[in-house]
């Protein structure tokens, strides 16, 4: 059975003096590797700041979440050999498993996103996306329906067959893209509601060996940024969603101008660290992009123009500490906050609305800490 600990009160009306809405960051983690499975945190509307409320060990490994629209709820995988995801109610005494865990059917479930009354879950070890009805009362349903990828890309030792990493709706909210990592490719595909399975309708080629792990949208709808994890770029791509259509444009390295393309100092003062993007986020009003890159430990802020479709690395600075797996952007844009995986903790920053720049804040121990959402 699953514990549930608590250190501290929220906010009863969900609102800050002033009137502006408060949130709740919920921080998945490996319980496998001394994580505390999920935990609620006060986030303070003005510095950004998290204080730690409650965390259950009820499921494990969810290293990857979902808040339900009524930010009642909140979906989890269980990134395991044997996947599975589940649902939570989250009381003011913290996140309550409403029901035992539903399998995936696939293996080592790394991403979910909510579509038309499903959860829809990126298997990565199988290579597939499956989806779960959600009942009204919020609770999973089941069997899984499971959209099989095929195919393989020229890395034999990350990308011997397919490796679904991601999968997210388009902002039209009529197709979903998958984001296969071991295929080098984006998969558009439709949903049927009534039975939930799911159609391939498209798919996106990326440079082989690239490793497409995360995708973004612009708030504009019409541009998406892919993070590549086997060599660290961001692939900026045109998104026609009357077509469903995802066309790649260029590409944008993460790190600096002469540091070596496997992470390390491009001055031979010190041996490359092998670097492997992990998540990338952009800001409301479209001028800047952040990507986590692990190894380098570093994120790199990217600078936008919608006119003439591109991006440009401005700068890199310290995720305040080791192997960042997520990023994550507070819904009014003002912070934005590092999952250190290995070091166990969570840091949050401050952007500067002129450069796109963070300035760390402060952090809160969490162990192998692997995402960030609020609600």
């Amino acid at each position: 059975m699953g514990t549930t600990r608590s250190t501290a009160s929220a906010a009863a009306d969900g609102t800050a003096p002033g009137g502006r809405r408060t949130y709740r960051a919920c921080i998945g983690s490996f319980t496998t590797a001394g994580g505390r499975g999920i935990t609620t945190a006060d986030v303070d509307p003005e510095s950004g700041a998290l204080t730690p409320l409650h965390s259950t060990d009820a499921l494990a490994n969810p290293s990857y979440l979902v808040p339900a629209p009524d930010g009642r709820h909140l979906f989890a995988v269980s990134e395991t050999p044997h996947g599975a995801a589940a649902a939570f109610a989250l009381s003011p005494e913290g996140p309550v498993l409403r029901a035992p865990a539903v399998p995936v059917g696939g293996a080592d479930p790394t991403h979910l996103t909510l579509a038309a009354g499903h959860l829809v879950i990126a298997n990565y070890s199988s290579g597939s996306v499956s989806t779960l009805p959600v009942r009204a009362d919020g609770t999973l349903g089941g069997p899984a329906r499971v959209l099989q990828h095929q195919g393989s890309g020229p890395r034999t030792d990350r990308q011997e067959g397919p490796h679904a990493h991601a999968v997210l709706p388009d902002p039209s909210g009529r197709r979903l893209l998958s984001v296969d990592l071991g295929t080098d490719s984006v998969r558009v595909c439709a949903l049927d509601a009534a039975s939930g399975e799911l159609t391939v309708r498209d798919e996106t080629r990326l440079r082989p060996g690239s490793g497409p792990r995360h995708l973004a949208f612009h708030p504009r709808g019409d541009l998406a940024c892919v993070v590549n994890e086997l060599d660290p770029t961001v692939t900026l791509c045109r998104w026609d969603a009357d077509r469903g259509t995802l066309t790649p444009l260029g590409e944008t390295r993460l790190l600096p101008d002469g540091q070596a393309a496997a992470g390390g100092g491009g001055d031979g003062t010190a041996p490359p660290r092998p670097t492997f993007p992990s998540a990338l986020v952009v800001s409301p009003d479209g001028r800047f992009a952040w990507a986590a890159n692990r190894g380098d430990d570093s994120i790199a802020v990217l600078s936008l123009d919608v006119r003439s479709a591109t991006a440009a690395l401005v700068t890199t600075v310290p995720c305040g500490g080791h192997w960042p797996r997520d990023l994550a952007l507070h819904p009014d844009g003002r912070h934005l906050y590092a999952a250190n995986e290995r070091s166990g903790d969570v840091t949050w920053f401050t952007l500067d609305p002129e450069t796109g720049v963070p300035a760390r804040g402060g952090s809160i121990a969490a162990p192998a800490a692997s995402c960030v959402v609020f609600a």
